[in-house]
């Protein structure tokens, strides 16, 4: 017999369909509920399910095991490109029969100073090779956090960064360069394909406890002190009747 009615691995599921966790906005709710395979960093995937072996020319299946890897709180301060650190062991005397050791390997990190066009802002970034080649293939470092996923960003900063972006392109700024609008309206030009509506906007790069939150204060009301409600029906009482009281008169004067 079973512990649980549900099994343990849909609990975090379940939990979206009850509360507050249900009312909100469905395209957030969906942006939880998917899971996409993040593009490989530490491994070459096989690309086909079957390989012939080179030795005996039988076909073999084969499977792309992703290496896990464990992403230290300081990478969600910068952009590590997807990259993490490796947990595992190695050998002393690279044999064997020697004694076995924990080992962590590490990527080589690096202090950038990085532009964005949209914010018209420089930031000091902690990035790896892999982060700047991406920004190069992206053709700049707007486009790469616009482009990128956020299973592939990995960042809790390059989410916000995206979420800053997404909400100038949606409202159209007039404080970025407002010196020269031609500039501006060309920047907004250039980045128009990653532009989405304001109210989904606000939305990107939250986690579930800031978007709960953020639903809490919309929802919130401030409550209404008990003598507001008979005042306003006082004033309405009294209105009624200052209507009522000329037909009254009308009337008495019509019997005389």
């Amino acid at each position: 017999m079973p512990l649980h009615k549900f099994p343990v691995h849909l609990w975090k599921q379940l939990r979206l369909r009850e509360g507050i966790y249900s009312r909100l906005p469905q395209h957030y709710l969906r942006t939880l509920k998917e899971a996409p395979t993040p593009t490989p960093v530490h491994y070459r995937p096989h690309g086909a399910k079957f390989k012939i072996n080179p030795k005996n020319g039988q076909r073999e299946r084969v499977e792309d095991v992703p290496i896990p890897l464990y992403y230290p709180p300081e990478s969600q301060l910068g952009l590590w490109g997807g990259e993490g650190w490796i947990l595992g062991h190695r050998y002393v005397s690279n044999h064997k029969r020697s004694k076995r050791v924990r080992k962590i390997w590490k990527p080589q990190l690096f202090q950038r100073e990085l532009y964005s066009e949209i914010l018209d802002k420089k930031f000091s970034v902690t990035v790896t090779m892999r982060t700047l080649d991406l920004i190069d293939e992206a053709f700049g470092f707007d486009f790469y956090i616009l482009k990128t996923p956020k299973e592939d960003l990995c960042s809790k900063f390059g989410m916000d960064l995206k979420r800053g972006m997404l909400l100038r392109l949606a409202r159209r700024d007039p404080q970025l360069h407002p010196d020269d609008p031609e500039r501006r309206e060309a920047t907004y030009d250039k980045y128009r394909e990653f532009v989405v509506p304001e109210a989904e906007a606000e939305w990107v790069g939250l986690t579930l406890d800031e978007a709960v939150e953020k639903q809490r204060l919309l929802e919130e009301k401030d409550p209404i002190p008990l003598f507001k409600g008979y005042v306003d029906e006082l004033v309405e009482q009294l209105q009624r009747q200052a209507l009522s009281e000329p037909m009254v008169l009308q009337k008495r004067a019509i019997r005389k």
